[in-house]
């Protein structure tokens, strides 16, 4: 019989991710991991590398630029509704909010995010900012 899952977006964060961004889970099953980001206004995230997992990005609101590099290859792209793009697994990555409203993110994890230890901090493009 197969686990169907229906949750609504909360109104408040579930939890802080290791880069400083407030996290809404939305669905996590055996496959995959989905969940809400939200960067506030003018705020640059902590640069973080994953463990195991490879995620998936949709942006859904606000303006701001992402950093990601691996095995030599760096680039900063723009975000903006509508962008997609991934992180490899091994890739260092920090975004940040150029904006004055919520940058918000759909992304997903494959395979699920395990916990807390997934995440580790590494040397950024830009300092990090929490207001």
């Amino acid at each position: 019989m197969p686990d169907f899952q229906t949750l609504p977006l909360a109104e408040h964060p579930d939890e802080i991710a290791p880069d400083g961004s407030e996290v809404r889970v939305l669905v996590n099953d055996a496959a995959a991991s989905v969940a809400h980001f939200t960067l506030p206004a003018h705020r640059v995230a902590v640069a973080v590398q994953h463990r195991t997992v490879s995620e998936y990005w949709v942006v859904t609101g606000g303006t701001g630029r992402i950093w990601r590099s691996a095995e030599g290859n760096a680039e900063i792209t723009t975000l903006e509704p509508g962008v997609s793009l991934t992180i490899p697994l091994g890739t260092s990555f920090q975004w940040r909010n150029d904006g004055d409203e919520p940058l918000t993110v759909i992304g997903f994890d494959l395979p699920p995010w395990p916990g807390d230890d997934e995440a580790f901090a590494v040397d950024g493009e830009w300092r990090v900012s929490d207001s």
